[in-house]
């Protein structure tokens, strides 16, 4: 299961953005307690070097100096943390713990801050200090500090913690949103197996209902009694096509028969007998659209998937010339079949593709001029095959051309010509049949139709088939 899909899953994303606000909170809050812990014992450490520094004051202005002297040597044998240092206005050192005067970066409220070294053990260590400068009479200095060292390292793996904290926190949340998104997205993967199951025709396949009883439970138990009951009424309309295709094409064709036989009995140039071939010709085409509706049907249905194989565009594009080809010459057209040598193989059905193929070659026919250009292409695409029709004819005009393709829609410039409206219908249903795209562009002048097929393998080589007859030299077909 490829990690970009998992992505873009919503269970991802939802489980992205309540990390995001968990982490966020959770930095917010645990920056909110680590500054204000910070700004406690600042406060403290400033408190405490403040009241030395009044009381060492206090006790210059008292005490002799060699006995304030005293007072700083006697503090800084101390050995705690405080930190004390008495120099002249020239910064040497008179007395304390430090061996030179520091340089001192100032902070706020009048502190600074500096480094300084101390020896512990046989190492000596830079340290970080805290403290008051106060000037005394005299021109003396007196600096007060307490060593921050131990403080801010303390301070830096608090804020280290955090980073690794929020950090692993972040990547334990997005590992916990994969695999919930890979369970989500695994249902989703057998609901969308069975649906292109189903799409393809086989309405047997149902959703797996697992014994957690979760929602994608409850959406399967409803998605299965859904098609349950999308099955039961194709089955109902199938046994309603097949009565219909029992019960009325048969009483048609007898009908068509009897009509014929009453012609024979009639004097040739009699009305009646006149009267009688029209009925035939109209009994022909209410069977001919008897026959396209059960077509479409019959496709659009899908139930005739199982059926499909292997077949070769070369020969259905053969077999439609060797059928269209005398038609195109009684109406003086020229016809032209171009199959490249390599041909090409798709899986389909061969009938509902000839027809496909068929039709859009008759309304090329119908609608051509006389002495004007039919050709019928096979082109490769890479991947694809198309079925092209070119001819010379008027065209559709391209607002109309996504309407021509739905039932009984005959455009103007062709409702003094036969037909019933249901060709392109049939071509459109066939293309869906076998997820092929059914296109229709300018041919300059005329229409070019092309009927395009997703390619399983290329046939072998083989001469080029013998094409029907050219009566003309044929125009580049653009």
């Amino acid at each position: 299961m490829r990690t970009h899909k998992i992505l873009r899953t919503q269970a991802f994303r939802i489980v992205a953005i309540y990390l995001a606000i968990f982490a966020l909170s959770a930095f917010a809050l645990v920056g909110f307690v680590y500054w204000n812990t910070a700004r406690v014992l600042d406060r403290e450490t400033d408190a405490t070097i403040e009241a030395e520094v009044t009381g060492l004051v206090e006790q210059y202005q008292r005490l002799p100096f060699s006995t304030f002297t005293d007072v700083i040597i006697g503090r800084s044998v101390r050995g705690d943390q405080g930190l004390y240092l008495l120099a002249n206005n020239d910064h040497r050192v008179i007395a304390g713990n430090l061996d030179s005067w520091p340089q001192i970066s100032p902070v706020e409220n009048g502190l600074v801050e500096f480094s300084y070294e101390r020896r512990i053990g046989n190492t000596t260590q830079l340290r970080r200090a805290r403290g008051q400068v106060f000037m005394l009479a005299q021109g003396f200095y007196l600096l007060v500090a307490r060593d921050v060292d131990e403080r801010r390292q303390l301070e830096s793996v608090f804020q280290t913690a955090l980073l690794w904290g929020t950090g692993v926190m972040i990547l334990l949340g997005l590992a916990g949103g994969i695999l919930i998104s890979r369970r989500v997205l695994a249902r989703l993967d057998v609901i969308n197996r069975t649906s292109g199951h189903i799409i393809e025709g086989d309405l047997s396949q149902r959703v797996p209902v697992h014994a957690r009883g979760d929602e994608f439970d409850d959406l399967a138990q409803n998605l299965n009694r859904m098609l349950d009951r999308i099955e039961r009424l194709l089955h109902g309309m199938r046994e309603v096509s097949d009565n219909v295709a029992h019960d009325l094409r048969s009483p048609l064709n007898r009908l068509r028969n009897r009509l014929e036989l009453a012609a024979m009995r009639q004097p040739p140039d009699s009305e009646t007998a006149r009267d009688i071939d029209a009925a035939v010709q109209e009994t022909d085409r209410l069977i001919g659209t008897f026959n396209s509706l059960l077509l479409i049907a019959e496709a659009e249905a899908g139930s005739v998937r199982e059926s499909m194989q292997e077949i070769s565009l070369s020969d259905v594009i053969e077999g439609v010339g060797e059928l269209y080809g005398p038609l195109t010459e009684e109406k003086n057209l020229r016809f032209f079949v171009d199959i490249p040598p390599e041909g090409a193989v798709i899986r389909g059905n061969r009938n509902l593709v000839s027809q496909a193929l068929a039709n859009l070659v008759d309304n090329a026919i119908k609608y051509a001029p006389g002495g004007g250009l039919v050709a019928v292409e096979l082109e490769n695409r890479g991947a694809e095959s198309a079925l092209i029709v070119a001819d010379h004819g008027p065209g559709i005009p391209p607002a109309d051309r996504d309407r021509v393709t739905q039932r009984f829609v005959r455009l103007e410039s062709s409702r003094n010509s036969p037909g019933t409206g249901l060709g392109l219908s049939l071509v459109a249903a066939v293309a869906r049949l076998h997820d092929a795209t059914l296109s229709f562009e300018d041919n300059r002048p005329g229409l070019r139709a092309a009927l395009v097929f997703h390619r399983i393998g290329d046939e072998p080589r083989r001469a080029p088939a013998a094409q029907p007859e050219i009566r003309a030299q044929p125009e580049p077909v653009h």
